[in-house]
């Protein structure tokens, strides 16, 4: 079987995938409202919050939501590629909710003893990134992003 799979394999078939574009669409249209969401915060266009982790919405959020739904939408939401995908989406916004949320609150921290350092002529290594999780609201901001974009392109699609 897999021997079959490799053999009718076309990397060009990825592009045509409905399940690829709500995925890819699902990164980018939250990355692109963050962005948006970021400027109006910092007065700023800053391009750089198109490929950077935190803020609002949760990209990995969005992506993984769409990946589900998409796989949901295309095989049925009963299958197991669908049970699979939405195991990773609740594992990626758990983490980006909890996990990466501490270790950002715990570099926060490490940056002021740092700067506490300085003072007494430390020289210390570079800042530790701040902005690595999400809250609660940007996690599930990311999730109907996700939701919205797949069910956007999966009601259009054909």
């Amino acid at each position: 079987m897999l021997q079959a799979a490799i053999e009718y394999s076309n990397f060009a078939d990825l592009f045509t995938s409905r399940i690829f574009w709500c995925v890819l669409g699902g990164w980018f249209v939250a990355s692109v409202i963050k962005m948006f969401v970021a400027s109006v915060r910092t007065r700023k266009l800053d391009f750089n919050y198109l490929l950077t982790t935190g803020g609002m919405p949760s990209c990995h959020s969005s992506t993984v939501t769409a990946l589900a739904f998409s796989v949901g939408y295309t095989t049925g939401f009963d299958s197991g590629a669908t049970a699979v995908a939405i195991g990773l989406a609740l594992v990626t916004m758990f983490d980006a909710a909890t996990v990466r949320k501490a270790a950002g609150e715990h570099a926060k921290v490490l940056n002021e003893i740092v700067h506490d350092l300085k003072e007494l002529k430390f020289k210390p290594a570079k800042r530790l990134k701040e902005l690595l999780g999400h809250t609660r609201l940007e996690v599930l901001l990311g999730m109907v992003t996700g939701i919205a974009w797949s069910t956007f392109v999966c009601w259009y699609w054909d």
